[in-house]
């Protein structure tokens, strides 16, 4: 027998499941549009080439390639076959989006993307191998009103969507870069210093510890106490300038203290702060980065960062852009749990009987035509077990039930 279940790490969404979803899909869209924020679609099918550009860190290990049409299999390598594959997020496409499109784009543009990814991961709780991410993305602001839009325009949108103690942690690669500076790395041995310190909640300081003793050794113990300095103080982010002293950048201080000013003093559902751990691992990153997460959630349930080297890529000019990124299936996870028995209003419903003739169905079609400018309508046929039928038709989230007859709609109660 052909297999009925989808394929390992892919789902299907019940009626109920992607009503649900669509509800948090249109709360997330129209908030992001007040920002004024526009959506636009790309291809889920990418070039090969864009999608292995070492642009997107482990995430390129992760990619389902599609082999060549038509061409003969036989003692060809991996890189002959593929030509093209799904792509893994949404960040990457758009970056081609934009320089193919650039001459029919403002100068500043808000993009909304909120679209299906695919990622060759091993399927877990929360994580799947085929999901929905929703972004919000500036191109062309070089200024940190690129972030603050980005990081107000997101949390408002989990307020809307009834999230409350929202934190967003913040750092900059330039400052990653600068703490490593000062202690004495080098620059073949940063990256893998970088991924240490990304795994500190998971392995802790004494893990951390080993794997940078491991990459470099005899810089592993300055490098911890540096952290652990910074991490205990009251205030992180001052004890961070005064370690790095003239190795940060000073625009890099006067643009994370502005975009803490900020958005602190505009948010009301959280706080914005400053983490000298926080890493995120995409390759493509050049200043600011960001991780957000809900309180008592134990998860990060979004990120993003300024990205603003991956278009020059493709046109020879670098353009200024920075994103924010929902992880929409672990939100809708949680409003899955929390409002699962609730059901969707889906309107009415209107039932007529087995034996109608083509003229009386012709009418009831008419009524329900005009009865839809103002509610949705399903029209059935009535069931001999009718008990049943009202019990199914009340659990999919019809509001009212009407039996038509003899001309008119009769509410069955």
């Amino acid at each position: 027998m052909l297999p009925k279940t989808p394929a390992k790490g892919m789902r299907d969404f019940l009626p109920k499941e992607f009503a649900l979803r669509q509800q948090i899909l249109a709360t997330i869209q129209k908030t992001y549009e007040s920002f004024g924020f526009t959506r636009i679609e790309t291809p889920s099918v990418e070039n090969i080439e864009l999608l292995t550009s070492k642009q997107g860190g482990d995430n390129e290990k992760l990619i389902f390639k599609i082999l060549k049409r038509g061409e003969k299999l036989e003692n060809a390598s991996e890189d002959a076959l593929c030509d093209l594959g799904l792509r893994y997020d949404l960040t990457v496409p758009l970056a081609r989006f934009y320089a193919n499109n650039v001459g029919q784009l403002p100068t500043v543009f808000k993009a909304i993307q909120m679209d299906n990814v695919w990622r060759a991961d091993r399927p877990q709780r929360g994580r799947y191998r085929q999901f929905v991410q929703c972004d919000i993305d500036m191109i062309g602001e070089a200024s940190n009103l690129a972030e603050v839009e980005l990081i107000t325009a997101t949390m408002q949108t989990l307020s809307n969507l009834g999230f409350n103690n929202v934190t967003v942690r913040i750092s900059d690669r330039r400052l990653l870069n600068a703490l490593v500076d000062k202690c004495g790395f080098e620059d073949s041995q940063k990256s893998a210093v970088f991924i240490a310190l990304d795994k500190l909640d998971k392995i802790g300081v004494t893990g951390v510890m080993q794997e940078v003793e491991a990459i470099a050794p005899g810089r592993a113990v300055e490098f911890v106490n540096l952290i652990n300095r910074i991490t205990s103080a009251p205030d992180p982010f001052c004890k961070c300038v005064e370690e790095l002293g003239d190795f940060l950048p000073p625009q890099v201080k006067q643009n994370l203290e502005e975009i803490l000013y900020i958005t602190n003093n505009t948010v009301s559902n959280g706080k914005v702060v400053f983490d000298v751990t926080l890493v995120r691992g995409m390759g493509y990153y050049t200043g600011t980065i960001y991780e957000l997460s809900v309180d008592g959630m134990g998860i990060s349930v979004g990120g993003g960062g300024r990205y603003d080297e991956m278009i020059g890529k493709m046109t020879g000019q670098n353009v200024p852009a920075c994103g924010f990124s929902i992880g929409f299936e672990r939100i809708a996870l949680l409003l899955s749990e929390k409002y699962g028995d609730k059901t969707v209003s889906r309107g009415s419903a209107v039932l007529i009987d087995k034996n109608t003739d083509a003229k009386g169905l012709l009418d009831v079609m008419e009524a329900c035509r005009h009865a839809r400018q103002s509610t949705n309508v399903t029209l059935l046929k009535k069931i001999k077990n009718f008990s049943f039928q009202l019990k199914q038709l009340k659990e999919q989230g019809y509001d009212a039930v009407y039996e038509y007859k003899n001309g008119a709609f009769n509410k069955i109660d």
